[in-house]
């Protein structure tokens, strides 16, 4: 009833109402009446809120000041839930308004509807973090990926639980995805490849971009931390191929990935595969983006030594290996490709020497042609095993084809 009568009143003076776009003071007095319930103040908020009033963030501020104040007042379930609903309307206004001096008691609202608390079931906190994001309170955005880190190692199998994290989950990303402040990427991340339903993971993961454009210091961290297993890198690795950060930014990270894909020890099939593959992708991005590191060479070098020397080689790898190097052809690449080649002439003339050797030669030897190198010692090489009755018809044309890609008159 009471509603009805606020709805016939805003039907006779709606027409100054809304022409004037700020005259609150009759909702302002409905609401503010000392006698006025739980219920009653819910009513002239859904009545503000259905209006669809605008420039009116201070009468949300001054609402939620009162629904703060107005708390330890709740004895009923009653109380509460009309109180609940109040607070999100609130909230939802006040996002909706941007009204930064707002943060405060938003923040206020985060701590009294933290799921920490089991009566709490995380629907006002996630309005309350929605709306600290929207009016741009920044000076909080520590404290939310704080809070975010904490649900993220709580791993619960209590579905209860789990509704009531995630809800609060989904605040806190949209949260800091809209403050865009570089303390909020970490756990957002780990949110989005955490214990949470994937709706919520691809929410977090939607949210990364928008965070940060370069953050290739944050994911090197967390490649390089022994603590955290080889397939959340790999997936931070990943994060990074899918940012805007500039290419010199994610060729630096390429080489911390590769370093650590060959650092990182497990016996686990599994997490070496996932090793293999980062460093399988951050060998890819080398070749693309070029040097930025040059501690890539000893690690590319790796790549190709511990695979070839393996009962069980990963010949992918080499061959991604001996295609970057061939690609940067820079003088330290150059030199690990001639290094390649004389191990493998060495061996064609002493043993041993097998189909594995010969497959690799066959990559190694055009991979030195493509480099356009002018290296005397390239060329030498190259000649003598054009010359040498130790190779086939087919291994002498490889060397053949080779100089003449580095501008050699070969008969």
């Amino acid at each position: 009833m009471k509603r009805i009568i606020i709805i016939l009143l805003v039907c006779f003076a709606g027409m100054t109402i809304f022409a004037q776009s700020a005259d609150m003071s009759y909702y302002e007095d409905e609401y503010n009446r000392p006698t006025a319930t739980f219920t009653e103040r819910l009513e002239v908020l859904e009545t503000v809120r259905d209006a669809n009033l605008t420039g009116i963030g201070e009468f949300y501020h001054n609402a939620l000041r009162t629904l703060l104040r107005r708390f330890p007042d709740i004895r009923t379930r009653e109380d509460r839930t009309a109180a609940e609903e109040s607070f999100k309307i609130v909230c939802q206004g006040l996002g909706s308004e941007q009204l930064a001096e707002a943060a405060e008691d938003l923040w206020q609202t985060v701590m009294f509807f933290d799921i920490i608390r089991g009566e709490n079931d995380g629907l006002v906190m996630q309005e309350a973090l929605i709306a600290l994001g929207q009016v741009g309170a920044v000076e909080y955005a520590g404290a939310i990926a704080q809070r975010l880190h904490d649900f993220n190692t709580l791993h619960t199998s209590d579905v209860e639980t789990r509704r009531r994290v995630q809800r609060a989950v989904v605040g806190a990303v949209r949260a800091l995805e809209a403050l865009g402040d570089p303390a909020g990427f970490r756990p957002v991340f780990f949110a989005s490849v955490e214990w949470y339903d994937q709706a919520i993971r691809t929410i977090a993961s939607v949210a990364l971009p928008n965070i940060m454009e370069d953050p290739g210091e944050i994911i090197a961290e967390i490649i390089r931390d022994q603590s955290i297993g080889p397939e959340i890198k790999y997936q931070a690795w990943r994060e990074m191929l899918r940012t805007r950060a500039p290419d010199e930014s994610k060729a630096r990270v390429a080489a911390v990935a590769l370093a650590t894909g060959w650092i990182y020890s497990t016996t686990n099939p599994t997490l070496q595969r996932h090793l293999r593959d980062m460093r399988m992708s951050a060998i890819d991005t080398i070749r693309v983006l070029g040097v930025q590191d040059n501690s890539v060479y000893a690690d590319l070098e790796k790549s190709y030594s511990n695979n070839f020397i393996n009962t069980n080689p990963e010949y992918e790898e080499i061959r991604r290996t001996i295609s970057c190097l061939s690609a940067v052809a820079s003088d330290e690449a150059v030199e690990l490709l001639l290094k390649f080649l004389r191990e493998l002439h060495g061996r064609r003339r002493t043993g041993p020497w097998g189909n594995r050797e010969r497959q690799v030669m066959q990559w190694v030897i055009p991979a030195l042609g493509a480099t356009r190198t002018q290296s005397p010692e390239v060329i030498m090489l190259l000649t003598t095993i054009r010359r040498s009755s130790d190779y086939t018809g087919a291994e002498q044309i490889w060397a053949r084809d080779a100089l003449r890609a580095l501008g050699q008159t070969v008969s």
